[in-house]
């Protein structure tokens, strides 16, 4: 199964910025309308309505005339550079630096770090350090009483658009670097559900497999002892005595592949059970590995006093299986799998004899972030980008596990430390 991309990752949706728009375009004209009429302060009032009706029309066009419900990055730092110089138009003509709302000329950047691409977050950022530089230098006083003038000294009227840039700054480099970070996990995340869709249908085609091997199986020993029948009163007849022969060991070539198919329990494993044992979870995973590779797998169960059964999982069956797969993959000749439980906690301890985890990594504790690369050059093609690490150590902690990577002092090598609460192994 595969999952499409359902829209951009750098877009804005509609219904919510058209809503945001509209809360930002009423707090205005209640401002402009209290201090026009309530406290009576003269400024420049018909040139701000006509800015706010303007506004208020590409606010209608947006939202009845744009058909998209996510808004590309072109469109949205067009609309949120508009906004930009909305306001900074408004403030003009209300005090310009002065105005005690000249921060919510912020707000469009810090939007755009987190939902636009970096170059839509620096040309926004650019645009409004140009706005608070005209507004600290060109600007209409302040609206107030005929009798009170509002007047600030320079180092006030420099430090008040130097502080917002600072804050700007900050806040912008900040939504852009967890905005990177939250599209990262988004799409690892993606990659964890078609996984385990694949997963999940492998499970589904092993049930429908055994039970065409349950059906299958009458008609095919029927067709055997046809076959046999047919050899007794045939057998010396040279015309066809070599096709009774083949169709013979067909139908046991069959038989044989039935055989594996089935989930009798008297002809393969259980692991198709309901319920089982992290034990049996481990011996089959080291089965199926062991039989495509020349590395020893030990598994050492010797403190393993609490056999807890649970229901079968896909996700601990592919959480296990990565770790283990990576063991096998690293390692030298060998690979030590620890299974130990106590009254309280079940591990299970994975060591492999290989070059162990990138230093640089372990060290930053980065290890289980998809994306992430090393500077060890030796082995940067078996590293890859840490997305089967993230998705293993993601599936296991969604089922109660606690993961912690780390360099075995032993051998060298990587080891990885599962451990569940027997409590917590209970409810899976």
């Amino acid at each position: 199964m595969k999952f499409l991309k359902a829209s951009s990752p750098y877009s804005l949706n509609k219904s919510t910025y058209v809503k945001l728009r509209w809360i930002a375009y009423l707090g205005q004209i209640i401002a402009i309308l209290f201090v026009q009429f309530i406290l009576n302060f003269k400024f420049d009032y018909f040139f701000c309505v006509l800015i706010l009706i303007i506004s208020v029309i590409t606010n209608f066009y947006l939202q009845f005339r744009i058909n998209e419900n996510q808004l590309n990055n072109s469109l949205s730092t067009f609309y949120l550079s508009f906004d930009i110089m909305q306001l900074g138009i408004l403030l003009y003509f209300t005090g310009g630096i002065t105005n005690p709302f000249i921060i919510l000329i912020i707000v469009p950047a810090v939007f755009s770090s987190q939902y636009l691409n970096i170059y839509s977050s620096i040309f926004l950022v650019t645009l409004i350090i140009f706005v608070l530089t005209l507004l600290t230098f060109f600007y209409k006083d302040l609206p107030h009483p005929g009798e009170l003038h509002f007047h600030a000294p320079n180092y006030y009227l420099y430090a008040v658009p130097t502080s917002i840039i600072i804050g700007l700054i900050f806040l912008v480099y900040f939504g852009v670097k967890f905005g990177d970070e939250s599209r990262i996990r988004q799409k690892a995340n993606d990659k964890i559900q078609e996984l385990m869709a694949k997963e999940n249908e492998l499970i589904s085609l092993g049930g429908q497999a055994a039970a065409a091997a349950h059906s299958l199986g009458t008609p095919l020993s029927t067709i055997l002892l046809t076959v046999k029948e047919l050899q007794k009163e045939y057998g010396k007849n040279t015309k066809i005595k070599k096709d009774l022969e083949l169709l013979a060991s067909q139908s046991n070539r069959c038989a044989e592949i039935l055989k594996k198919l089935s989930i009798n329990p008297n002809i393969n494993d259980n692991f198709l059970d309901s319920n089982l044992s992290l034990h049996s979870y481990l011996n089959e995973i080291i089965r199926s590995y062991s039989e495509i590779s020349n590395k020893q797998f030990l598994l050492d169960i010797e403190s393993y006093k609490k056999n807890i059964k649970i229901s079968k999982s896909a996700e601990i069956i592919y959480g296990l299986r990565n770790f283990i797969g990576n063991a096998n993959k690293f390692s030298k000749k060998k690979i030590e799998i620890f299974l130990s439980s106590d009254d309280i906690n079940t591990k299970i301890n994975i060591r492999d004899d290989g070059p162990g985890f990138p230093k640089d990594l372990i060290e930053k504790e980065m290890l289980g972030e998809p994306y992430i690369r090393t500077v060890d050059q030796e082995n940067l093609s078996k590293y890859g980008l840490g997305l089967g690490t993230f998705i293993g150590k993601t599936l296991l902690e969604k089922n109660y596990a606690s993961i912690i990577f780390r360099n075995s002092e032993k051998t060298g090598g990587a080891e990885v430390l599962i451990k569940w609460e027997n409590k917590d192994l209970t409810r899976i």
